[in-house]
């Protein structure tokens, strides 16, 4: 905290000891004046609140002057209360005028002035007419993408620049920071996935059975579960699953980091964050939701297959036959290697958003939401993005 004082009122009165600090006021030459004195300290200008507020509030007139000519010692929140006062009584047009500072405090006041006008927050001139409105919209939307990519890029970068560390024996390998994050995201979410492609995988093959049923052609709602589930829906559901579980706690363990300040930490001591938080969950993530999917198909086709035992009547023995002649080993691939850049995109989403946490739980909140949606949006889109490109390629 700054202070300031005059030389003799230095030599007179010890640091410890304070003069309270008082306002008061008279008219004078056509307005009114208000004399302030006193020392205006931390520690003595918290009683002043309640007489302050109720001089804003009082009717002063059009001329206003604070003389702070009576100020004895003051500091950087004696000089913002003064300030703040001064620009308070100076709305609704009246001429407010801040007199009597010393030669010595002129410095203090100017630094928190300056203070106070970064501190105003700049109005945004509404748009004049909806077409600009749409085109500012629309480069609002552009620069936060490429805020975003830039960002994805970054985690990119450090991950792959921590790899490098650890291949090259210049960081000490952690593959128990793997494992743990292995289990966390891998084992731990087998029973719901497992689950919920179970009642999924029964879905398909119910309503598929009931609209083939008209047309004479229940039979192959086999086909239609098994490239349905090994194309698109196994990998497509788990990658959802993964992005609102694991994607969540990805970026809320990063953003209590960031809120307990042990991220700054890590680059203090001279390690980097994104390889030593990030990069294990890039790598798990990769690992695990491949082999999530595998469990999700097969999970998918016994429910299917149950389903249409009950169902339809087919046999355990011709839904086998069925899938096997209807499936081939493309069939199978085609899901599974849309897995690990789903994981990554995850992975990457999640770190990004616990990275821009700030110091308050509303903030956690918000980007835990904007870490699923956006995960989820990316996972849809890149499914989308693998179905043209097999169509294009006649596969």
């Amino acid at each position: 905290m700054l202070e300031a004082e005059t030389p003799d009122k230095a030599g007179t009165r010890g640091r410890l000891s304070a003069v309270k600090p008082a306002l008061e006021g008279e008219k004078r030459d056509g307005g009114v004046r208000l004399m302030a004195s006193g020392d205006w300290l931390a520690r003595t200008v918290g009683e002043m609140e309640p007489l302050l507020a109720e001089t804003t509030q009082s009717k002063l007139g059009d001329r206003i002057t604070v003389d702070c000519s009576k100020v004895g010692r003051i500091d950087t929140a004696g000089a913002y209360v003064l300030e703040r006062l001064s620009r308070d009584l100076g709305g609704e047009g009246r001429n407010v005028e801040l007199a009597g500072v010393s030669k010595r405090d002129e410095a203090l006041f100017s630094a928190v002035r300056d203070a106070m006008q970064r501190e105003t927050p700049q109005t945004v001139a509404a748009p004049g007419n909806p077409l600009t409105g749409f085109l500012a919209g629309v480069g609002g939307l552009v620069y936060a993408v490429r805020g975003e990519a830039v960002a994805g890029l970054n985690i990119i970068g450090g991950a792959i620049y921590g790899a490098g560390y650890r291949l090259t024996g210049r960081t000490r390998s952690r593959p128990a920071a793997i494992f743990n994050q292995l289990d966390q995201m891998g084992v731990r979410a087998i029973p719901i996935i497992v689950l919920i492609t179970f009642l999924i995988g029964g879905i398909i093959a119910q309503q598929g059975a009931f609209q083939l049923r008209r047309f004479g052609g229940e039979v192959y709602a086999v086909n239609l579960v098994g490239i349905l589930v090994l194309r698109e829906i196994g990998v497509l559901l788990t990658a959802i699953m993964i992005a609102g579980r694991s994607g969540s706690a990805i970026t809320a363990e990063l953003g209590s980091m960031k809120m307990r300040e042990e991220i700054d930490a890590l680059h203090v001591i001279g390690l980097n964050p994104i390889g030593v938080l990030v990069f294990p969950r890039l790598v798990a993530l990769t690992i695990a939701l491949p082999l999530l999917t595998v469990l999700a198909n097969l999970s998918a086709l016994l429910g299917g297959m149950l389903t249409l035992k009950l169902y339809s009547d087919i046999s355990y023995a011709n839904f086998l036959q069925g899938i096997q002649n209807s499936v081939d080993l493309f069939t199978v691939f085609s899901g599974l290697i849309k897995a690990p850049f789903m994981a990554i995109v995850i992975g990457i989403v999640g770190a990004i958003e616990g990275m821009k946490v700030g110091g308050s739980a509303e903030s956690l909140g918000l980007h835990v939401t904007a870490s699923v949606v956006k995960a989820i949006f990316l996972v849809i889109v890149m499914d989308g993005l693998f179905a043209i490109f097999y169509a294009s390629i006649g596969l």
